[in-house]
């Protein structure tokens, strides 16, 4: 359904440092730098068919995150979530929602883990159990 997702930041050599690690947990490596014809620094991850994307805002202005939103990471085990978890926190992260773990609703069980970048962006890190 999607082919990238492109959030900002105001340090894109801090985020690469956070992401390079965090993202390795789940197989993510080497982004691609690349600076635009404007002079914004940019990474792009690419993974299985899609990219995720960190820029420096190209209208000038701070980075912000968007309030309400999710950037949802596929992880392959229970153990993977904590580690991807573990990882962020320890590079600068800050942990939210509920500790990582087996949540059971609606929409089935899933071992899931949430935290805050260096940003503000809001990432999950997620196995479906079902």
């Amino acid at each position: 359904m999607f082919s990238h997702i492109m959030i900002g930041t105001d340090d894109i050599e801090s985020s690469k440092k956070f992401y390079d690690s965090v993202l390795a947990v789940i197989g993510i490596n080497n982004p691609i730098r690349n600076t635009n014809e404007t002079g914004q620094k940019r990474l792009f991850y690419a993974h299985n068919g899609s990219v995720f994307c960190i820029t420096e805002p190209i209208n000038g202005k701070p980075a912000s995150f968007a309030n309400g939103s999710t950037i949802g990471f596929v992880c392959e085990s229970p153990q993977q979530v904590q580690k991807f978890h573990a990882v962020a926190i320890a590079n600068g992260a800050t942990s939210i929602e509920a500790p990582p773990g087996l949540r059971d609703n609606s929409t089935g069980k899933k071992h899931l883990c949430y935290f805050r970048d260096l940003d503000g962006h809001k990432i999950c890190g997620m196995y479906r159990c079902d």
